[in-house]
This record gives structure tokens, C-alpha cells and sequence, in this order.
């Protein structure tokens, strides 16, 4: 059971961001199992368990990554991620959209993505929206009067369309995507974490249907 991060999760993982290399990180593993990777298990499968009790139809799969990057893939980088994450999909969540987490030294943030779209689902996703903007702009105000959430992404040079100043900031990047982030602090100290995140993910189930539905994506059951 999560019972909360530490300033001792912090201080490794800054400790890492500044010391990004094997000897450091074996001289530290201890502090890593302790201090971040077991609370951050422990909130993955916690978090997990919410979302199946507050979505029992829904099938959500729990995939938590390793701090260890691909050694394919360095590029001049450190061996270890400096950000550690987990998300939950109906599918492999590199080809879906997904609901996830992520920490790191000086932040954390959460919230909902399809993050490696294809042109056509990109397409398919913009006509919808412009076939039926209002149905859209439903979803938007609600996510927007929260206040919690923001869409995230680079947006096109060359604007795709022009819907108005409410659904421009959805309909013109370049993959979907809404995030609330904000500075390492009291949140991740709270044994409340899971459900504020299950809170978070629950106001963005509307857009996770959609973007589902839009792109053509193994559609999720129909929720109450």
C-alpha cells in the first residue's frame, strides 16, 4: 500500500540527475529500491486498482517503466532515466492512448496522451472534431472548468484549421495530449496520491473515449 514519497525520493533522484552513471548508481541502489522504485510500485498498482474500481468495464492494462534506458537509444545520455512513470492503456501504450504518471527530481505530472499517433489517426481525430465541434467543446469546458488540465504538445507551423480559441489549442498540435504538472512537494508526500490521481484520470475519461473513438483505437466498453 502507497504510503507516500519522501524527501528521501528526491534526494536520490537528484542525486541521479547529477551523478547519472553506473558506479554512482550501484554505490546508491539501495536508496533507489527503498525510496523510489518500492513507493512507486506501490502507487502504480494502487492507482491501477482505483481505476478498476471506479471503471470495472474498462480494461486497463498497468505498465511500469524500468530507470534503465535502452542502451540503443543513449545518446550521449546517462544509463538511467531521470524520470520514472507508469500508465495504464487498453493496449500496449505506445500505440494507444494512455492515462500516466511521472516524477522526477524537480517535478511530477500526470494525465492522458496518444503520444506516437499516426497522420491518419491525427486525420480522423481533427475530422470529428470539425464535423461535430460542439460535441467537443463538451468535453473542453468540462476539463477546462476544473482547472486542472491543459493540452500538451507541439503544435504545427502551419495551423490545421481555425475552430475558435476554445478547441484551437486541441485541434492543432501534433499529438493529443492534456497534463497537470507542478513542482515535487506535499502531493507526493500524501497515502492520497492514488486517488487523486484516479481523480484526475476520471475527469479525462470523456476525452479518452473520444480520442479512442476518433482514432480508431480498440474501443473501450461503454462506461456509466
Amino acid at each position: 500500500m502507497f504510503t507516500g514519497f519522501s524527501q528521501a525520493t528526491q534526494d536520490f533522484l537528484w542525486g541521479l540527475l547529477l551523478n547519472n552513471e553506473r558506479p554512482w548508481f550501484e554505490a546508491h541502489r539501495a536508496e533507489y529500491q527503498q525510496h523510489l522504485l518500492t513507493p512507486f510500485r506501490e502507487l502504480a498498482l494502487d492507482t491501477s486498482d482505483e481505476m478498476r474500481k471506479r471503471f470495472p468495464d474498462l480494461s486497463l492494462t498497468l505498465h511500469i517503466a524500468r530507470i534503465y534506458r535502452d542502451a540503443r537509444r543513449l545518446h550521449g545520455r546517462g544509463p538511467y532515466k531521470e524520470h520514472l512513470w507508469f500508465s495504464l492503456s487498453d493496449t500496449d501504450w505506445i500505440s494507444t492512448a494512455s492515462f500516466w504518471f511521472e516524477i522526477g527530481a524537480a517535478d511530477f505530472g500526470y494525465g492522458l496522451g496518444l503520444y506516437c499517433a499516426t497522420p491518419e489517426q491525427m486525420e480522423n481525430y481533427r475530422r470529428c472534431i470539425s464535423a461535430a465541434p460542439a460535441a467537443f467543446a463538451r468535453i473542453v469546458e468540462d476539463i477546462n472548468r476544473g482547472g486542472l488540465f491543459s493540452p500538451e504538445g507541439a503544435e504545427y507551423k502551419r495551423p490545421k484549421g481555425d475552430l475558435g480559441p476554445l478547441l484551437n489549442p486541441w485541434y492543432n498540435k501534433k499529438h493529443i495530449g492534456a497534463e497537470h504538472s507542478e513542482s515535487f512537494g506535499p502531493a507526493l508526500f500524501s497515502p492520497d496520491l492514488p486517488q487523486i490521481l484516479a481523480d484526475g484520470f476520471s475527469t479525462l475519461m470523456p476525452l479518452y473515449q473520444y480520442i479512442c473513438t476518433a482514432c480508431g483505437l480498440p474501443a473501450p466498453q461503454k462506461l456509466p
